[in-house]
């Protein structure tokens, strides 16, 4: 059976094995220890949504990228569509000859993604941070106004402008002073809104945040854009809630401030839709700008920023740009993976997906308390742990408890969330029937987790028919 079609299976007495070992050992040794793993994972190859390590152990990978493998690992037609590119050229900065890559790409993207306005136009950079911070660039160059707002729980990049952006400063310690003119209004995180605020006064809580921001901070006149995640990635997979999306929407075309949508990571037919802002269009509320990067080619580094013509075309020559933005090779990719994905019909795929994850995890929500919230878009669902469902303690020791086992058993899947207490589901959307569920298999949760002194504990737990799995922790028999 070819590696796309597996099932997870660790064929080594423990995970790493020898042979990753001794790689992730190297790795420790060679690189900048700032760029974290967590996982004992060291690939030879992918296919579609599998992982074969060093050692010859296959996972199902539910990371996918963080989102940029929606087509799944070693798509054959991407393959030969970079092949037949590198044969003619690698290389062709955009700013020195024109390819046709670039040209067909952006005909493409302005064709399909769903900013406000008949006439489109579209610029391409590396890496989603490079995509929001020119979105910020493109929205002052076309108001003249020096403020942008951001929210609460966001995550945008990690340059300095997009780092200032993103809520968790966790990513930016000592990297001060920051940029000015960015302020913060609070998501509308509906699962953690202030106790005893009753459903009715949620969207008014978070509109007047909003306005809190013009009040306090900068007047609306000086606010050239706000940015807008559709659903918070590395925030905890919180979907921006449509009545909220039209509330914010209406306030900028009050006071003339681009909505700019971030669909770096929940772009390409993550959520149901080619985006998710599709679904704010049908709502009356598409944005101005959009930003996406991720699965738009495939794993090739690639980016875009989107806009009405009359937006992208107030931009002064020479402040966006770069050496490598639109590499033919990364824009052969993307034009195939989007051929793709459109013929195969994967938004639909992601809501079929979506559907069966979401049924699992409300059914073990049922089971466990342990279970605060599950929520998302199409293949794009956070499940939130806690400590206990009134407090709404976060359990994030609980949730790395959960991913270092799945990954003993085959499964590779990450936290995310402000407290790092979210499961965040991610697969590629190529993903069979028979890998989704050996997935969610793995994946039941682990609701106890006990020192062996405290066995009878643990298996009080699982007499009580109220647990999950139920762990016993052995590291300190002997003390």
């Amino acid at each position: 059976m070819e590696l796309r079609q597996a099932l997870p299976k660790i064929v080594t007495e423990t995970v790493p094995g020898p042979k990753s070992k001794a790689l992730i050992d190297r790795r420790a040794a060679a690189t900048a220890t700032a760029v974290k793993c967590v996982y004992p994972v060291a690939i030879e190859r992918g296919e579609g949504a599998m992982v074969e390590d060093l050692d010859g152990n296959i996972f199902l990978d539910w990371v996918g990228g963080v989102g940029v493998l929606n087509v799944g690992y070693s798509q054959p037609e991407i393959i030969e569509a970079v092949k037949a590119q590198s044969e003619k050229y690698f290389h062709g900065m955009f700013n020195i000859v024109t390819h046709e890559g670039y040209v067909a790409l952006a005909e493409k993207l302005n064709q399909i993604v769903p900013v406000k306005g008949d006439k489109k136009r579209t610029f391409f950079a590396n890496s989603g941070a490079e995509a929001d911070e020119n979105a910020v660039k493109i929205a002052k160059s076309y108001t003249g106004r020096p403020n942008i707002i951001v929210f609460s729980g966001a995550f945008h990049g990690r340059t300095l402008m997009t780092m200032t952006m993103t809520s968790k400063k966790a990513y930016a310690v000592g990297m001060g002073p920051f940029p000015d003119g960015v302020y913060r209004a609070e998501f509308p995180y509906y699962y953690r809104a202030p106790e005893g605020m009753p459903e009715n006064k949620r969207l008014e809580y978070y509109v007047k945040s909003i306005e809190k921001v013009f009040e306090e901070c900068a007047q609306p006149e000086t606010v050239a854009a706000m940015v807008v995640e559709p659903l918070q990635g590395e925030g905890g997979f919180i979907p921006a809630p449509i009545e909220w999306v039209k509330a914010v929407r209406q306030i900028c075309d009050k006071y003339g401030i681009c909505l700019v949508a971030d669909e770096v990571q929940s772009g390409f037919c993550r959520t149901g839709k080619m985006f998710a802002s599709e679904y704010w269009k049908e709502a009356g509320c598409a944005p101005d700008i959009l930003a996406t990067a991720k699965s738009i080619a495939a794993g090739l580094p690639l980016s875009a920023v989107i806009a009405r013509e009359e937006i992208m075309e107030k931009v002064t020559p020479g402040i966006i740009g770069g050496t490598y933005c639109g590499n033919p090779l990364a824009c052969a990719a993307s034009l195939k993976t989007i051929e793709i994905m459109e013929r195969e019909k994967l938004a639909d795929r992601a809501c079929k997906i979506g559907k069966k994850v979401m049924e699992t995890y409300e059914s073990w929500k049922e089971k466990y308390p342990v279970i605060g919230d599950v929520r998302g878009m199409g293949a794009m669902i956070g499940l939130e742990l806690v400590k206990d469902a009134e407090s709404k303690e976060p359990a994030a020791e609980l949730t790395s408890k959960v991913i270092q086992s799945a990954a003993q058993k085959g499964l590779i899947i990450e936290n995310a969330g402000i407290y790092g207490n979210v499961l965040r589901f991610l697969a590629p959307l190529v993903i069979t029937d028979e890998q989704l569920q050996a997935g969610l298999d793995i994946s039941d949760i682990i609701t106890h987790h006990f020192d062996i002194k405290d066995f009878q504990k643990g298996f009080d737990a699982m007499i009580s028919g109220n647990s999950g799995k139920v762990i016993l922790d052995w590291a300190h028999v002997n003390d």
